[in-house]
C-alpha cells in the first residue's frame, strides 16, 4: 500500500525494513562457521553424568523446545548466582577478568564510554598486558558511542581484539545488501571457559546518559559455571569467526572438566538468519507449561497473536499470571503498543503492572517455584524476527527463588492496572494506541 501511495517512499521503505536480510555475504560466512564448529555433543566430556540430565517430564517439552531453537542440548550440573543490581554485575566481571588465566570474551549490544564501561575496558586492558586473549564484539549500531570514543582505540591499542558487530558502513550500499536495522542484541560473557554471564544488562551505568530521563536501567544478570559456559563459548565463536578471521576452535573442543552436581540448563539463542521466529515458540511453551504460577517482566511487549493468546489462555485456565512493564518507556511506539493490549490482558484475568522507578528493562519468566528463562529477548516482533539474542533456560528451585524474589521487589515498586482505569480511557487515546500497534510488524 506504500509502495502504491508514495512510489519513491515506499521503495526506500521496502529496501530498509521489507525483508529479513543481513546480506547473501553474511549469511553464507556464518552457516560456513556453523558448519565449521563442533557440535556441543562432540566435545570430549559432554556425554557423561551429570552433564546429560534426567529431566521431569513435566519439563520436558519446554526443553525440547529450547533444545530446537538454540540448537544446543540441555545440560546438567550448572550452578548461577544472581547478581544484587548493574553496578554489582560490573562489579563482579571486573574480578573475573582480575582474574582471568586464559581468555575473557565479550559481546556488548550496547558498551558506553562511562563509569561502568570503562571500567570493564580497563580491566581488559589489564588482562591484555598480563597476556590473556580479550576479545571484544559489539554492535556497530548499539554501540556507536564506544566506537567513536578515545576509549576504543584505547582498548586496541592494549591489545584487546576489538571488532564491530554487522557493520554499517555505507547506509545506501547497505540497504542494497541487507537490512541496516538487523542487530546484534546478545549480551554475554564468557571467561577461562569456566565462568558465563547472561541476563538483560549492557556496559553501561544505570543512569544510561544516553537517554537519562528514563533511569535508572534497571536489570537482571546472572553469573553461570558449568556446562552452559561452553555452550554460551560456541555462541560467542559463531557470532566472533563470522566478524573475524581469527579461528578460536582449539578452546570449543578443549575437553570438559566433570562438573560439580548442578541444575539443568540450555542456551536459548535465536537470530534473523534462523527461521520460523523459534524466539516467539520458547515463550509460548513457558506460558502453556505453567501448573501454577506465571511472572514475567520485559520493557518491550509487542506480541504477536499466538503469544498473546498463550498469555491470556494462562490466566484463563487458572494459572496465577502476572506480568510487570516499565511505567515510563524509551520508546513511545512501543509504549503504545504495549497498552493497546492491556483490555484483552485483564478481561483474560492477568495481573499488569507498571514498574514506577525508572525504565524496568530487566526480561525474565518463571514458572511455578522451578524454571527460569533471563536473557536478551523482548516479548517484541524485534527480538522474534530481527535481532541475535542470547537466553538461559534453566531448572532450579534455588535460581528461581532467587529470580523469583527479584519479581517481587520490582511488584513493590510497580503499581496495578485496573479493569476500570483502562475502561475510562478516552477515545483519542485508544485511538493512538491501536493506530500504532498495526506497525506492530515493524517496531
Amino acid at each position: 500500500m506504500v509502495i502504491l501511495a508514495l512510489p519513491l517512499v515506499g521503495i526506500i521503505a521496502y529496501l530498509a525494513l521489507g525483508e529479513t536480510n543481513i546480506g547473501h555475504t553474511r549469511t553464507a560466512r556464518l552457516r560456513a562457521v556453523r558448519g565449521e564448529l563442533p557440535k556441543f555433543g562432540d566435545i570430549p566430556g559432554t556425554n557423561v553424568p551429570p552433564v546429560v540430565p534426567q529431566i521431569p517430564s513435566t519439563s520436558r517439552p519446554v526443553f525440547s523446545v529450547g533444545s530446537f531453537v538454540g540448537d544446543f542440548v540441555p545440560v546438567g550440573g550448572n550452578r548461577a548466582t544472581l547478581m544484587a543490581d548493574s553496578n554489582a554485575s560490573i562489579r563482579s566481571l571486573v574480578r573475573d577478568v582480575d582474574a582471568a588465566e586464559d581468555h575473557v570474551h565479550i559481546l556488548f549490544y550496547i558498551w558506553l564510554p562511562d563509569h561502568n564501561g570503562t571500567l570493564v575496558a580497563e580491566a581488559l586492558m589489564n588482562a591484555a598486558g598480563r597476556g590473556v586473549a580479550c576479545r571484544v564484539l559489539v554492535d556497530d549500531i548499539g554501540s556507536r558511542d564506544l566506537i567513536k570514543s578515545t576509549l576504543w582505540a584505547e582498548m586496541r591499542a592494549a591489545g584487546v581484539q576489538i571488532f564491530r558487530a554487522l557493520p554499517v558502513g555505507n547506509p545506501i550500499l547497505r540497504m542494497l545488501n541487507g537490512r541496516i536495522d538487523l542487530r546484534n542484541h546478545r549480551k554475554l560473557v564468557v571467561i577461562d571457559n569456566a565462568i558465563t554471564y547472561c541476563g538483560s544488562q549492557n556496559c553501561a551505568d544505570p543512569e544510561f546518559l544516553p537517554k537519562a530521563k528514563y533511569a535508572p536501567w534497571v536489570d537482571v544478570m546472572a553469573r553461570f559455571e558449568g556446562p552452559v559456559v561452553r555452550q554460551t563459548q560456541l555462541l560467542f565463536a559463531r557470532d566472533w569467526m563470522a566478524h573475524v578471521d581469527d579461528n578460536i576452535r582449539s578452546l570449543l573442543v578443549a575437553p570438559m572438566p566433570a562438573p560439580d552436581p548442578g541444575f539443568t540448563a540450555v542456551v536459548v539463542a535465536t537470530g534473523p538468519t534462523d527461521p520460523d521466529s523459534p524466539m516467539s515458540d520458547m515463550f509460548q511453551t513457558l506460558m502453556y507449561c505453567a501448573q501454577r504460577t506465571l511472572v514475567i517482566t520485559t520493557p518491550y511487549f509487542v506480541p504477536n497473536e499466538a503469544i498473546q493468546s498463550a498469555l491470556c489462555a494462562a490466566a484463563r485456565r487458572g494459572i496465577d499470571t502476572t506480568i510487570i512493564f516499565p511505567a515510563r518507556n524509551d520508546d513511545f511506539a512501543v509504549a503504545a503498543t504495549s497498552r493497546s493490549y492491556y483490555e484483552a490482558l485483564i478481561r483474560a484475568g492477568v495481573k499488569v503492572f507498571e514498574f514506577q522507578p525508572g525504565l524496568l528493562h530487566a526480561k525474565t519468566v518463571t514458572v511455578d517455584e522451578d524454571i527460569t528463562l533471563i536473557g536478551s529477548s523482548n516479548i517484541d516482533r524485534r527480538s522474534f524476527d530481527l535481532n541475535y539474542e542470547n537466553n538461559i533456560l534453566s531448572q532450579d528451585k534455588a535460581f528461581t527463588a532467587d529470580v523469583k524474589r527479584r519479581q517481587k521487589e520490582f511488584l513493590a515498586q510497580s503499581r496495578p492496572v485496573k479493569a476500570e482505569e483502562v475502561a475510562a480511557w478516552g477515545w483519542k487515546r485508544r485511538l493512538w494506541q491501536n493506530a500504532v500497534a498495526i506497525l506492530g510488524p515493524v517496531l
